[in-house]
């Protein structure tokens, strides 16, 4: 493989092997129940391994050293990473068949919101296929942490807001905008930029209600996504399907990452309409 390219390359008893160009890093996985396909040896010859659940603030301990930052290609993007005390580094690699799916259903012109956008992939793909972006995170170093990827990959276009998802789109309808497509990827708990309490059980719904407001007529796509436990393609199915204007097709799934085998990482829904 390409020296730059990311890679997993095996999982299983509770984590993940990945190759980030030439790091290799563990990272826990809880639904790699299976037994391993590497030798310990492959394991043991990683960089580092993070050691915390990914829901809350571990650490990471590395074994040999690891540059700060470094630049990353997966799914037709380049990206820069950061390891984070949240075992995150800036790529969702399990993603990368919804930025292909972005491509092919955009149009140029279309305008996009995408909220809880982190570090830009999904901005990044859509400004490719020739979208209006507007990427929100409610944290000003993630957003300009997107910034950067855009910059690097020659994109200009991307309007970046620093807000809470709920409020601003709700915001949004008060003032009549109108968009498209919209992008959710909420996280199972957050605060806003201003301490708003995020939970995603208690505050999906009310969203995906504004997010409905905010839809043109007639609408493109939405596209929801989720890694909390227990959130399965059925449940998200049933609240795109309740959240969105009649005449969408809707579709749901696992989220993947290839490998030796197969690394379930995530659930999606996702609903389009002709035209």
């Amino acid at each position: 493989m390409d020296d730059d390219h990311y890679e997993l390359l095996d999982s299983g008893e509770g984590e993940r092997l990945e190759r980030f160009g030439e790091v290799v890093l563990a990272r826990k996985q809880a639904t790699a129940l299976w037994w391993r396909s590497l030798p310990a040896e492959a394991w043991a010859a990683a960089h580092g391994r993070h050691i915390g659940s990914g829901e809350s603030e571990g650490r990471w301990e590395f074994a040999r050293p690891v540059p700060e930052e470094w630049w990353v290609s997966h799914g037709g993007l380049r990206m820069v990473l950061r390891p984070n005390p949240f075992g995150h580094l800036g790529l969702f690699p399990e993603q990368a068949a919804n930025w292909q799916w972005l491509r092919d259903q955009l149009r140029p012109g279309d305008r996009l919101l995408n909220l809880f956008a982190y570090t830009g992939g999904a901005s990044l793909a859509a400004a490719q296929a020739g979208a209006q972006v507007t990427h929100l995170d409610a944290v000003r170093g993630v957003v300009s942490w997107a910034a950067e990827n855009a910059a690097a990959a020659k994109i200009e276009t991307i309007r970046w807001i620093v807000d809470d998802a709920l409020k601003f789109a709700e915001r949004e309808g008060r003032r009549a905008s109108r968009y498209e497509a919209i992008i959710l990827d909420p996280p199972t708990f957050g605060r806003g930029p201003k301490g708003q309490v995020w939970k995603l059980e208690r505050d999906l719904v009310r969203l995906l209600a504004a997010c409905r407001a905010l839809l043109a007529d007639p609408p493109r796509l939405l596209l929801l996504s989720a890694h909390t436990p227990g959130i399965t393609p059925a449940v998200l199915a049933n609240l795109v399907a309740g959240a969105t204007p009649p005449g969408g097709q809707v579709e749901a799934g696992e989220m993947v990452i290839d490998g030796p085998r197969p690394l379930p990482s995530g659930a999606f829904a996702r609903a389009t309409w002709p035209g």
